[in-house]
């Protein structure tokens, strides 16, 4: 469908548990970085970015009720 945006389906994650790379619906793979950046222009749906404690630009999911769409439990690839 022509204009829909992109989501998250799975995630990469560090020896840490920290996200390091988001797999899309469209197949793409995305560093945190890119994965960032695109979440700020509004193309990936259902996340958004906020600025921790620590003044850093984060991703997560919106706020919807579901913890079965959490970012952390996205599969990984």
């Amino acid at each position: 469908m022509p204009g829909e945006r992109d989501s998250f389906v799975a995630v990469q994650k560090n020896s840490d548990g920290d996200i390091t790379a988001f797999r899309t619906s469209s197949g793409r793979t995305l560093d945190y970085a890119q994965a960032l950046q695109e979440v700020q222009q509004g193309a990936i749906q259902g996340v958004n970015a906020f600025k921790g404690r620590d003044g850093e630009l984060y991703i997560r999911g919106d706020a919807d009720g579901d913890p079965s769409n959490n970012l952390d439990n996205l599969p990984l690839f």
